[in-house]
């Protein structure tokens, strides 16, 4: 097996082992186990646990960041911009139920790096919300903006929280409630 093809069938089988486990309960020879390889090639494609765990992170960060970005392509306006990025996240919460029961979990991570990159996460949606703002809105402060895209990262998360509890509440549903909260607290502050 090609070693991209390789190292995809590790994350993949760590992701659902560390999110039925979680991180402190799970271990390597399971891993290995389920893959089909021998724990010491785990060791070498990511070097420990930590790394695997960190492994798997990095991918959902990264998948998150690409559906964000082409979803927001060729929107016109700010709230079509906005309602669109929403999508994307809780469309991927629902179709990725294995990488978000992993972000969430991180309160029961004591992984000070796995922390770290889970809280990356959130940094890079924030930037990303926040870049779109300046873009559609240059006068307004940049304080101002940055608020507004911690406001919407930190609702999305809790409302992806209480959406799991409610299954009958699927992502478009909760994309209105964000846009009938947020977006009638800051339409007036961006131009278009």
């Amino acid at each position: 097996m090609p070693k991209a093809e390789r190292k995809a069938q590790m994350l993949d089988v760590a992701e659902v082992v560390f999110a039925e486990q979680g991180y402190l309960a799970t271990s390597m020879d399971e891993i290995a186990l389920r893959v089909g390889v021998s724990k010491p090639m785990l060791y070498e494609y990511f070097g420990s646990k930590e790394g695997l765990l960190i492994g798997c992170i990095h991918r959902a960060r990264t998948e998150l960041r690409t559906k964000t970005e082409e979803a927001i392509a060729g929107a016109e306006g700010p709230e079509e911009l906005l309602r669109r990025g929403l999508l994307a996240f809780f469309e991927f919460i629902v179709d990725h139920r294995r990488s978000w029961a992993l972000l969430r979990q991180e309160a029961a991570v004591t992984v000070p790096s796995a922390v770290e990159e889970v809280e990356g996460i959130r940094t890079q949606q924030t930037a990303l919300i926040g870049a779109v703002i300046a873009g559609v809105s240059p006068d307004l402060e940049p304080l101002e903006a940055e608020a507004f895209a911690e406001i919407v990262v930190g609702s999305c998360e809790r409302l992806a929280l209480w959406c799991e509890r409610r299954p009958e509440v699927g992502p478009a549903l909760a994309v209105d409630y964000v846009m009938d909260v947020v977006w009638r607290g800051v339409a007036g502050r961006l131009a278009g």
